[in-house]
């Protein structure tokens, strides 16, 4: 069983997936170069961002693939950013149909994190709850929209530029009034195992982050492989 993730996000995807697969699915290891896999490995890497991860990534991925003939999966994990979910999964399918031949062996399966993967993040009780005293802007988010309550895939961007970056801010804020930090290059305590439990916990218990449920669902089948 082989794995070629191709993740939208150029730093924190790759270090938030790396971390959460150790877990998720702790019967494949990782490899730092896409032909050194053998068997039960995973290879990630960037894609550099949207649209260039279809237009030029996708296609040489492809023939990585089809060079090692080891990979039983491609995953391809984007943002929804301004799209639908449903939108941006039909671009990249339509995209994939008619430019690319897929191996026969090779099933490929397309992650969207609705609206970024700052978005997953704020499921997270435990790093936040709406009763505790909030000052600043994160007094001002949460008036908008409570993250604890409500399901942070159907927040809106408030007075951003895009949802992308209100849910990034929001995130942001957060994790500062814990005295905690994040950036994209440093996603902290999201890496840890209780953080990706709080968020699994999150789902187990609500109809929310429903892009996140397919992610861990796609985890879920793999690890029945194994078993």
């Amino acid at each position: 069983m082989n794995i070629y993730f191709l993740v939208e996000g150029r730093s924190t995807e790759k270090k938030l997936y790396t971390a959460w697969l150790i877990h998720l699915i702790p019967e494949i290891e990782r490899v730092d170069f896409y032909d050194q896999v053998n068997r039960n490995n995973y290879f990630i890497i960037s894609g550099n961002g949207y649209p260039s991860i279809l237009d030029e990534v996708i296609p040489n991925t492809i023939d990585k693939i089809q060079e090692v003939s080891k990979y039983n999966y491609l995953v391809i994990c984007l943002d929804a950013d301004e799209d639908t979910v449903e939108e941006r999964e039909q671009y990249v399918n339509d995209f994939i149909t008619k430019n690319i031949t897929i191996p026969a062996q090779l099933e490929i399966v397309i992650i969207i994190q609705n609206r970024c993967i700052e978005t997953w993040l704020l499921g997270n009780r435990t790093i936040f709850n709406c009763k505790q005293p909030l000052q600043g802007l994160l007094a001002d988010y949460v008036q908008h929209y409570d993250v604890y309550e409500n399901d942070p895939e159907l927040m809106g961007r408030f007075n951003c530029r895009n949802h992308a970056d209100f849910h990034f801010a929001y995130l942001k804020s957060i994790f500062e009034a814990k005295k905690l930090s994040y950036s994209k290059k440093l996603p902290g305590v999201a890496q840890e195992q209780y953080y990706l439990n709080q968020l699994k916990k999150r789902i187990d218990k609500t109809e929310h982050l429903k892009t996140f449920q397919k992610f861990i669902n796609f985890c879920d089948n793999i690890r029945q492989n194994f078993r």
